[in-house]
């Protein structure tokens, strides 16, 4: 019970009350986002846009500018992905369920890289001291935006992305004292597991009728 009480309630024992508000809201709907993006469903960006909005504040107040930048593009990458699933022609939806191609590949490891220098370049144009966890963070930073492109585009690799840096954050926010957020990640991690077999089969489904 104690160990329970040290990480879920005494980091948060000197935060004002609205922040915590702020907290519980972004678990919520972040768990919803998740929840809605393996059902297919276009409220996986609503949902979404509001946990990542008020995650970017949250994040900037403790100087986690990796991080803030990435809950940024979350926010604009919710937008374009949001308009993007909704696209239909003759009432299809024009974005479907498939896996990245060779370029589709290369495109996201060019992102990954590119992320990892921007955020590096984040924490310098602050001023922020770059310790071990914070590299981890720019590390994360390029996974998670290369991810969010791929769920965008509906691509299937976008939850081995998402499992991979959701497993490196866990921990990763249970040390900064960020219990409900390393609680919500791993809700995450069990959700995007169960997703991405949820879209694996959809995709074999639409195979085996093509």
């Amino acid at each position: 019970m104690n160990l329970i009480s040290e990480f879920f309630i005494d980091p948060y024992r000197n935060k004002e009350a609205y922040v915590i508000i702020l907290e519980a809201i972004v678990f919520v709907f972040g768990i919803l986002s998740v929840w809605f993006a393996k059902k297919e469903n276009i409220w996986v960006y609503p949902t979404g846009l509001i946990a990542t909005v008020l995650t970017v504040y949250l994040l900037f107040r403790d100087g986690l500018m990796g991080d803030m930048a990435m809950n940024f593009y979350f926010s604009v990458m919710s937008i374009y992905g949001w308009w993007n699933w909704s696209r239909t022609k003759n009432s299809k939806k024009l974005v479907r369920i498939s896996r990245t191609s060779t370029r589709e590949k290369g495109i996201g490891f060019a992102l990954f890289v590119l992320t990892m220098v921007f955020t590096y370049g984040v924490y310098n144009v602050f001023d922020v001291e770059i310790t071990t966890s914070n590299y981890i963070d720019i590390f994360t930073s390029g996974i998670f935006f290369t991810a969010m492109w791929y769920m965008a585009l509906k691509k299937l690799e976008n939850w081995t992305l998402w499992i991979f840096a959701n497993i490196i954050t866990i921990p990763l926010y249970a040390y900064r004292g960020w219990g409900m957020l390393s609680l919500q990640y791993l809700i995450f991690t069990i959700l995007a597991t169960q997703a991405y077999f949820a879209w694996k089969k959809s995709i074999d489904n639409t195979l085996q009728k093509s």
